[in-house]
């Protein structure tokens, strides 16, 4: 079977489908991923075909912060979207007998699916239907006491994100020739399977059937990686570092975090490999090593804690090492990753990145470290998510459907 993964955003929005796309290769099917074109190179790098669809999510985010006003960010949003939709389409109609698609495009994956008579089943990394158990990730409000607050929240939740794509997905509808009233949003997909640990999210109750919890998709290491030499050396020079990385966010903040992280390193009392990341970290003294990107599944068992924005990807990375973490989160979903870290006793309470400064980065780090339950129940908590096989529902599920 021909099988094209679509997902839009941050190498963290595309790591973990080079892991499934990589296991369903491994099956016998053809494997694609569109994605942006910065990330031709990881996904080649992990043997799957890359099929490219406009957009720069550095530069967008580079943008957002730039807009002298909401109506200016909305224009560089439509931009963004809207070229995303063109090249989703154009990458159904490459050729493939199913698409897999992220949360965000989805609306658009659909669309394109309709259009050209192929299946779409919805692959999302972070949890995105309501639920009275909580509200979901990037929730203006923390809930009421009532399960219908959580309800509402999670709804609001959804019609905003719905709203992101909408005008580009009736766009794209219109141009393939598809009715207007059938306009599909991210909720009415099924199945969708979510790929993230039921230890760490439990599949709600209340969720509609055809909605699944699998455990997590781990991301490909490219084949023939090797850590650089200076990395390795870093590490047998002395105790473990801890890592501190933001990933794709803060970008152009790059000198006024390299200084504060150098301080608070000094005043933790501990070295660091720092990840450049969008940022553009550095490090300094020969106590901290700034590196590019890297599997984090090398690095971060090799580490004594890690400090990380609380995306999904690099909270499920830290989850999978056994280390304890400390969260920095900065939008969208990761103040709920940040806390159900705290919540699972692998992480102190949450430093929110508009709190951060040296001497609270330094006192976070000390008490992370200070603390043994937080190495004890991450590294129990590492043993069981090592047992679950995330990638295995969504390959029993295509299995079932008599094509390979």
């Amino acid at each position: 079977m021909r099988i094209l993964i679509i997902t839009a955003g941050s190498r963290g929005d595309v790591a973990p489908f080079t892991g499934l796309g990589r296991r369903l290769k491994e099956a016998g099917h053809q494997v694609a991923v569109a994605a942006h074109p910065s990330f031709a190179a990881l996904v080649g790098g992990c043997g799957l075909d890359h099929r490219s669809v406009p957009g720069d999510p550095e530069g967008l985010l580079q943008a957002w912060s730039r807009a002298a006003s909401r109506e200016e960010a909305r224009a560089v949003t439509r931009e963004y979207v809207d070229g995303l939709a063109d090249g989703v389409a154009e990458a159904v109609a490459g050729g493939c007998d199913l698409v897999l698609t992220a949360f965000g495009p989805a609306p658009l994956s659909q669309a394109a699916g309709e259009a050209s008579g192929v299946p779409v089943i919805g692959t999302y990394l972070v949890p995105a239907f309501a639920t009275g158990q909580f509200p979901l990730p990037g929730a203006q409000a923390t809930g009421g006491p009532l399960p219908q607050d959580n309800f509402a929240e999670g709804q609001a939740v959804l019609r905003r994100a719905e709203g992101l794509f909408a005008g580009a997905a009736t766009r794209l509808r219109a141009r393939l020739g598809l009715p207007d009233g059938s306009l599909s949003v991210p909720g009415d997909m099924r199945p969708v399977f979510h790929g993230f640990s039921p230890l760490v999210v439990p599949r709600p109750a209340d969720w509609p059937s055809g909605v699944e919890v699998t455990g997590y998709w781990w991301p490909a290491r490219p084949d023939g990686w090797r850590p650089p030499d200076e990395l390795v050396d870093f590490l047998q020079a002395g105790p473990p570092p801890v890592f501190i990385g933001f990933g794709s966010m803060a970008p152009g903040q790059g000198d006024r975090l390299s200084e504060l992280v150098a301080a608070a390193v000094d005043r933790a009392g501990v070295r660091a490999v720092v990840q450049a990341g969008w940022a553009g970290l550095g490090g300094c003294g020969d106590d901290v090593l700034a590196v590019g990107d890297l599997p984090h599944d090398w690095l971060f068992p090799r580490t004594a804690a890690v400090v990380h924005h609380a995306g999904a990807g690099t909270t499920a990375a830290g989850l999978r090492a056994g280390v304890p973490a400390v969260p920095v989160p900065v939008m969208y979903d990761q103040a709920f990753w940040a806390s159900r870290l705290h919540r699972l006793g692998v992480a102190p309470r949450t430093l929110p990145f508009q709190d951060l400064t040296a001497d609270a980065l330094g006192a976070a780090i000390k008490a992370c470290l200070a603390e043994p339950a937080h190495r004890r129940r991450a590294a129990g908590l590492a043993h069981r998510i090592a047992e679950e096989d995330g990638a295995a529902a969504v390959l029993a599920h295509i299995g079932s459907r008599g094509a390979g």
